[in-house]
């Protein structure tokens, strides 16, 4: 890990390398920062082949980048809207040699559709979305006093406008995939289910004895098919290292099934 100078208000920026090193992130220093949720997010994307994906609430750009790493013809837009993040998730495209088939831009989701459409982000337009939403709704949980980190776990405009952005912009029978902390299950499953079907819901544990932290929800526009709960997928063994399921995810050499596969 290296460190480069302060940049604007997000502090001392860092160089991190995910994915056995092949995915390079700048990242803040402090605040939220890339880890084990985006890249289980990422390992949990069908394949998509030359297909779009566009990845919201992209931050510093982890997911989207780690699944072009994982597609070589993969084209993706990175959905930030703090300038400086999506400057940082610019950078990190270029760095990784993705600038020609990743594309960032800075906006709020919650913005409206015409606007959105006017920078690209046209109805119907993609073939997979990815999302990481804040996890509490504001008064829910302290905010933090780092700004990226806040706005990175607060939820300003609540789950229900990352989902309606998503089902606006996926092809018919485009794919989702949404990981989010365990207690907000009966949430996305009641949101995703306008929609959205063939919903595959997989916990994620830290330990195999514990109870989880973590639900990653795939599901498919229109889609008639039902529901199915896929089997644990635990983070560390008993003495505190990944397990091997983990370690291969981690290390880009495996991926999660969902609800398209």
């Amino acid at each position: 890990m290296s460190e480069a100078a302060p940049a604007g208000g997000l502090g001392a920026i860092v160089e991190d390398r995910l994915l056995d090193g092949r995915l390079i992130l700048r990242q803040p220093r402090k605040g939220h920062r890339a880890g084990s949720d985006a890249v289980l997010l990422a390992a949990a994307l069908p394949a998509l082949g030359e297909g779009r994906l566009l990845d919201i609430g992209a931050g510093v750009g982890t997911v989207g980048l780690a699944a072009a790493l994982a597609e070589p013809r993969l084209r993706v837009t990175l959905l930030e809207r703090d300038p400086e993040l999506a400057a940082l998730a610019a950078e990190n495209a270029a760095l990784n040699g993705m600038h020609e088939r990743v594309r960032v831009v800075a906006a709020d989701i919650a913005a409206r559709a015409s606007a959105l459409s006017g920078l690209g982000l046209a109805p119907a337009g993609f073939d997979a979305v990815a999302m990481n939403p804040p996890f509490y709704p504001p008064g829910r949980t302290r905010g933090s006093p780092v700004p990226n980190r806040r706005a990175a776990h607060v939820a300003e405009g609540g789950l229900d406008v990352w989902l309606r952005a998503a089902r606006r912009l996926l092809k018919p029978g485009g794919s989702i995939a949404v990981i989010h902390h365990a207690q907000a299950l009966p949430e996305l499953l009641a949101g995703l289910g306008i929609g959205f079907g063939g919903l595959a819901v997989r916990p994620v544990h830290a330990s195999a004895e514990r109870p989880a932290i973590r639900v990653i929800v795939t599901g498919v526009l229109n889609s008639r098919k039902p529901a199915e709960l896929l089997p644990a997928f635990v983070l560390n063994g008993p003495d505190g290292r990944l397990t091997e399921a983990s370690e291969a995810v981690h290390r880009g050499r495996a991926r999660l099934g969902g609800a398209y596969q």
